[in-house]
């Protein structure tokens, strides 16, 4: 029997009565919020491509279907997983800040006085880094690709859709409409990422749902990326573009921090991972049990880690019980994991960085020992004091989850974002594409925070594709992951938690309400700022008031306000009968599916 079979019969794990049906295939699936984002995928898997291949055909067509979480203006990264070495390959998509992008200068933009810490706004053109994605792309396909399908293959799906058009999702519309003022505002090319109309201002308007949609200018953007790799985006006309409309609005990126990324392209890392075993997970002797594999700083995924391993020590300690499948989202089981993410986020807060500039002590913060200390600080009777050196925070950024398997076994974790809805909604002129604002995440401080803003730095990143493997043989387990800014590792940890503690199969996992703690950046002396814990509608009424008796801050929300908790993807692979099949779930709080080849 092969290792990894799917371990939970079946009556033990729908006890939460899942809105989806999980999707098998013993061929691929891919998963996305966009089911024609999705299609675009398994096209390319149809003419050979693999998962790899057909992420970046995903990514590409997501741009045009809901640029109103990602785009080629923002930035990515990846875990792949090859079946051939059962290794787990990273790579950093994320760019940097401009060559001329000094604390100094920016505080002095911004008309910040010396004591203040102040922030760079969301909608500024200071928030604007050098977008990463459009060399990942290159990267992905060139590193990890099959070699059997050309870029210019894997991004006709998504050139077809801008230049022929689109019928426009109900989400996607929704979040065009609450841009739309922006998309005018940001600059004077907004006409280009909306939808013609004559009898509204300025000629267009954002596209309602079920209306089709064409952008022919990211099209050629797209055209020019296939026919001259990086180069077609990072130098030539639309280079020219990006620096003219930022350097117009008072930016200060230049061309040649454009070249400087393209010619040092995406970075490879080394994953990081914990190995975990608690709750019952696999049979608890050494060398069983399943790892998390997430990417090192300056992306955020060592949170998810840290309140992994927090947990993990907490059983060790005998400071909560092993949880039963009638323990989901209890008190006990909540309060827990708030707690230990509160503990990560303290520490993420201060210590993540770009580690090329600052060096981060990733090994130390998810050591057993640390861990352990670090467990120290949790109380079952109350919420903790507010731990030093940050604090959680929380704010509703739009991010594109997705994940791809393929026959050969290979999977990929995959997430590509603009951070901030359309992000600084900036597009530069015949583009079709609008800037990120991810440089709105560094810290201004002048106390020598390591965050800190920097000459060709890249900030603190929300963005963090997850990947699963069972640890005694590093046989793949699952890629997955939950978008939505600071949501993301606290998405990882209950998913993860909601699929081996309590045996939820992949798309129950996804669909099982969730939390998320919400609260402002950590202030310069490193002390927390009041956080609420934001729980989500099917959450027992009675928990909600045990929480706030245990003294935390809890709002329930529901409708529209549940986009807060993220939407998420799913593939799992396990093997019956010496056949490997792959089974996917894609979040209900999302437009997408997950669809088998």
């Amino acid at each position: 029997m092969a290792p990894n079979v799917y371990p939970h019969p079946e009556p033990q794990f729908i006890h939460f009565p899942s809105r989806r049906s999980v999707v098998h295939s013993t061929k691929a699936v891919v998963s996305s919020t966009q089911p024609l984002a999705t299609a675009a995928g398994l096209d390319i898997l149809r003419k050979g491509g693999n998962a790899a291949d057909a992420a970046v055909a995903v990514a590409a067509a997501i741009n045009v279907t809901e640029p109103g979480s990602t785009g080629i203006g923002g930035d990515l990264f990846c875990l792949f997983y090859e079946a051939k070495t059962k290794k787990v390959h990273a790579l950093n998509g994320s760019g940097r800040s401009g060559q001329n992008v000094t604390l100094e200068q920016i505080r002095k933009d911004l008309k910040i006085p010396d004591g203040q810490t102040g922030q760079i706004p969301m909608d500024s053109v200071h928030a604007v880094t050098v977008p990463g994605a459009a060399a990942g792309w290159v990267d992905v396909v060139e590193r990890f690709g099959s070699g059997k399908v050309s870029l210019e293959e894997v991004l006709t799906p998504a050139i077809e859709l801008a230049e022929k058009g689109f019928a426009v999702s109900e989400l996607s519309a929704t979040f065009w409409a609450h841009s739309e003022s922006a998309i005018r505002k940001a600059s004077p090319n907004g006409a280009e990422m909306l939808k013609k109309d004559t009898s509204a201002p300025g000629g267009a308007r954002a596209p309602k749902a079920g209306e089709i949609m064409k952008n022919p200018t990211i099209g050629n953007t797209f055209r020019l990326l296939a026919k001259h790799g990086k180069k077609g985006f990072y130098e030539g006309e639309v280079a020219e573009q990006l620096i003219k409309v930022v350097t117009d609005l008072g930016g200060h990126l230049t061309l040649d921090d454009l070249k400087h990324h393209a010619e040092t392209g995406s970075e490879p890392v080394d994953a990081i991972s914990l190995k975990y075993t608690g709750q019952g997970v696999g049979d608890n002797t050494e060398g069983h049990g399943i790892q998390l594999w997430e990417h090192p700083p300056n992306g955020q995924g060592i949170v998810a880690l840290m309140a992994l391993g927090i947990i993990q020590e907490l059983e060790k300690q005998g400071k909560i019980p092993k949880w039963s499948l009638s323990d989901h989202n209890s008190t006990t089981h909540l309060h827990a994991v708030i707690e230990a993410l509160r503990i990560a986020f303290a520490d993420a807060h201060w210590f993540v960085t770009d580690p090329n500039v600052v060096k981060v002590p990733s090994a130390d913060l998810i050591s057993q020992p640390y861990l352990a200390d670090r467990a120290k600080l949790f109380d079952a009777s109350k919420a903790a004091s507010a731990p030093i050196h940050g604090s959680p925070a929380h704010l509703q950024s739009d991010t594109v989850y997705f994940c791809a398997s393929d026959p050969d076994g290979n999977a990929i974790s995959f997430i590509n974002s603009n951070y901030g809805g359309f992000g600084t909604a900036i597009i530069p002129k015949g583009c079709g594409f609008t800037l990120q604002n991810r440089g709105a995440n560094f810290s201004l401080a002048q106390s020598g925070h390591p965050n800190v803003l920097a000459p060709r730095k890249r900030p603190y990143h929300t963005i963090i594709p997850g990947l699963i493997t069972y640890a005694k043989d590093q046989s793949l387990h699952s890629v997955y992951g939950v978008m939505g800014g600071f949501m993301q590792p606290q998405g990882h940890v209950q998913v993860l938690l909601n699929q081996e503690v309590f045996k939820l199969n992949p798309q129950a996992a996804l669909d099982a309400p969730r939390i998320c703690i919400g609260a402002g950046m950590p202030s310069d002396d490193g002390t927390m700022t009041d956080a609420t814990i934001y729980v989500e509608e099917g959450i027992d009424s009675k928990v909600v008031e045990e929480l706030r008796a245990l003294g935390h801050n809890v709002e329930q929300l529901s409708g529209y306000a549940r986009g807060m908790f993220g939407r998420g993807q799913i593939i799992r692979q396990h093997f019956d009968d010496g056949v490997m099949v792959w089974s996917g779930g894609s979040d209900l709080r999302g437009d997408g599916a997950a669809v088998p080849l």
